[in-house]
This record gives structure tokens, C-alpha cells and sequence, in this order.
């Protein structure tokens, strides 16, 4: 694997989607968004490997209940805040996440 990703993997675009939604109730989240942004940026400009940027997301994202939990919880919050989710794109984050808000809002036509 080269030092340089070309995006960010559908795992941290999870986990900074996620940071951003929450970083406004919470200190901490606040905290962690920062951190990440700054280490993309690190492997942008090849202070950091790829290799240890993935590994700290991935290890983020485990503390928060792994990669479905924090989507589910994203678009969650999305929903709430905004009645519906608008991200699109056909990237493997926004397909997994569509699958989320669709089912949220069968659930809740359900009710």
C-alpha cells in the first residue's frame, strides 16, 4: 500500500462524518474530529503512513461500537436534526448509509 490514500476509506469517512455530528454536544467527539482531520492531513503530506492513519480510525471507530454502529448512529442523528438524510454518492459510504436511512424510514412508516 502506498503512504498516500486517494480518499478517505468508507471507515473514516464514517468516523469523520460521525465526529462532526456529535462534536458540537460533546468535548470529546470535538476532540477526536480535530485528531483525525489533522492526521488525514499528516498522511497527505506524508508525515504518517496510510497504514497508521487506517489502524487509528480503525481503532476509533471500534471504541464507538464499530463501523454499522457509528453509520447507524450518524444517520440517526441526521434524521433527527434534519427529517431526512441527503448525503449522496456512490461511494461504499453513502451506499451503506442509504441502506441505514432507507430502513430507519421503513421503520418509522411502520409505526
Amino acid at each position: 500500500m502506498s503512504n498516500i490514500l486517494d480518499k478517505p476509506s468508507p471507515e473514516a469517512k464514517a468516523l469523520s462524518l460521525f465526529l462532526m455530528a456529535y462534536k458540537t454536544s460533546s468535548p470529546e467527539h470535538k476532540e477526536k474530529y480535530k485528531r483525525i482531520k489533522k492526521q488525514w492531513s499528516k498522511v497527505l503530506n506524508e508525515e504518517l503512513s496510510s497504514e497508521e492513519y487506517t489502524q487509528e480510525v480503525q481503532d476509533t471507530l471500534e471504541s464507538y461500537g464499530g463501523y454499522t454502529e457509528v453509520i447507524q448512529k450518524t444517520v440517526k442523528f441526521y434524521i433527527e436534526k434534519s427529517g431526512e438524510w441527503t448525503l449522496k454518492g456512490d461511494d461504499q459510504y453513502c451506499i451503506d448509509a442509504r441502506k441505514v436511512a432507507d430502513n430507519l424510514s421503513s421503520e418509522d412508516s411502520g409505526k
